[in-house]
């Protein structure tokens, strides 16, 4: 058995501002063919799981590159293609293979290019031929394309948000995909656009609910795999939308059938799979009236990990405005600022212009005469792979009962310890505004005592209806007409 494997992947916000380059990629997470580490990353679940399979079995495993960047605006043509055809020499090298598994996003968006895993999946089996299998990971947050079905023999999406299951869903998929090859199984797949698009919290009811009979009917009745694929709404591309895909032992009738009776019962929960967004106002509000404890606050329109940059200010402004005290917020992508202080010093006290440097979406700058009170540089572990996520150098300065964690390199709240690995501690704070739109809730939901979504103006805002969109398919639930 010879296996190839590879990854490349990003989440494509088409409104955001911030191009995606080939040092975006680079800075963020790339291995050469051959040099991925043991540990998870975040689109490396398939190569681990295909490596440590592989020693087991006696497979040989080619391990060609990896690549991703962070969440932002559309991927430039040439970091796209770049990246690409670096990964298909990589194949080149390999051939012949019995099988290809890939580490994909699924809503990678580059110039030239609305359907880069379509594009590249294509390429791949032109190499490989109809006889090996191709199978691949994708996030939910993905546009699923009839390029994408046609061309794989196996996708397998991620089924928990947050995505806590990357290395499970990755080892299902090495496992599925043997059975293709060993010709016990014949996949059969059906997709039904449930023309809607909605988040699925799986930390809460109904999602939770839902997710728990789909993972039941996977391994029953000839049913091979299960994805619900939530979508990316601040993806201006036609696939976008909420859809499933079913794969079925031969029968695809069956996974039509079956695929058609979970869209609509999906359907029949989108009302209540919407989150209860509040405006910043409304949610300080309730913050200052919960009961004793930690209130956790989420702003969704800045968070990076959909392609915001990171340096929104709407929540901040009206923090200081109201005189807001024992605050914590971050993490806060502001490069100058972060220079600044640390050419100031620890113990320094200095006026410094923080965030909205980005645009319009961004809000205001705000100035604040701040105590800079922790610098050095920055990790986040991630409950996703429990692998550090890289922040750059990182500020902690405090202004007026308001502690800001300033980063260098853009990422969203991922883990507590990107506040108690500068020096500030939850416990003595009565709010916490966290950069992110559900990561964070592995970490921070068990110290909460409340935890409120905060929506309004962003590049990642989750009223949708201010977006201006000209690509997608209508009709898209709850989007006007």
């Amino acid at each position: 058995m010879k296996l190839f494997v590879a990854a490349l992947g990003a989440e494509t916000n088409t409104f955001s501002p911030l191009p995606t380059g080939a040092a975006s990629y680079r800075g963020d997470l790339y291995f050469a063919a051959g040099t991925h580490p043991d540990e998870v990353t975040f689109f490396g679940g398939p190569l681990i799981a295909a490596r440590q399979r592989g020693k087991a079995e006696g497979w040989q495993v080619i391990e060609g590159m990896v690549a991703s960047a962070a969440p932002g605006g559309t991927t430039t043509r040439d970091a796209y293609e770049g990246l690409r055809d670096e990964l298909l020499a990589d194949l080149d090298a390999a051939l012949p293979v019995d099988m290809v598994l890939l580490g994909l996003h699924g809503a990678m968006v580059a110039d030239g290019y609305e359907d880069c895993e379509g594009d590249l999946l294509r390429r791949v089996r032109e190499r490989v031929g109809p006889g090996v299998i191709v199978g691949a990971t994708l996030d939910p947050h993905a546009h699923l394309s009839d390029a994408m079905v046609a061309q794989a023999d196996l996708l397998i999406a991620f089924k928990e948000y947050p995505h806590t299951d990357i290395l499970e869903r990755a080892e299902e998929l090495v496992d599925r995909c043997i059975d293709l090859y060993e010709g016990r199984l014949h996949a059969c797949p059906a997709v039904v656009d449930c023309a809607m698009i909605v988040p699925m919290h799986t930390t809460r009811e109904p999602a939770q609910g839902y997710m728990a009979r789909v993972r039941a009917r996977e391994g029953q009745d000839g049913v091979i795999s299960i994805s619900v694929i939530q979508g990316f709404a601040t993806g201006d591309v036609p696939d976008m939308g909420t859809k499933v895909l079913v794969y079925h032992d031969g029968d695809a009738a069956a996974a039509a059938h079956l695929a058609r009776q979970l869209a609509d019962e999906l359907i029949a929960l989108r009302s209540d799979l919407q989150v209860a967004f509040r405006s910043v106002d409304d949610a300080i509000d309730e913050a200052l009236a919960a009961p004793p404890g930690l209130v956790v606050m989420a702003d969704r329109p800045d968070n990076p990990g959909s392609g915001a940059p990171g340096d929104g200010t709407f929540i901040l402004q009206r923090l200081v405005a109201r005189g807001v005290r024992d605050v914590a917020l971050g993490p806060l992508w502001d490069p100058g600022a972060v220079r600044i202080a640390f050419e100031a010093g620890v113990g320094a006290r200095l006026p410094l212009r923080i965030g909205g440097k980005t645009g319009p979406l961004s809000g205001d700058p705000v100035d604040l005469h701040c105590h800079v009170e922790a610098l050095r540089p920055a990790y986040t572990m991630t409950g996703l792979t429990g692998s550090p996520v890289p922040l750059g150098d990182a500020a902690l300065v405090h202004a007026d009962g308001i502690r800001i964690v300033l980063v260098s390199a853009r990422d969203q709240a991922m883990h507590t310890d990107l506040f108690t690995g500068m020096g500030c501690a939850l416990a003595s704070q009565r709010i916490v505004i966290v950069k992110s739109a559900q990561h964070f809730h592995a970490a921070f939901a068990p110290l909460a005592c409340r935890v409120i979504y905060v929506g309004g103006p962003g590049v990642a805002t989750p009223d949708w209806n201010t977006l201006t969109y000209t690509r997608i398919r209508r009709p898209r639930w709850p989007l006007l007409p």
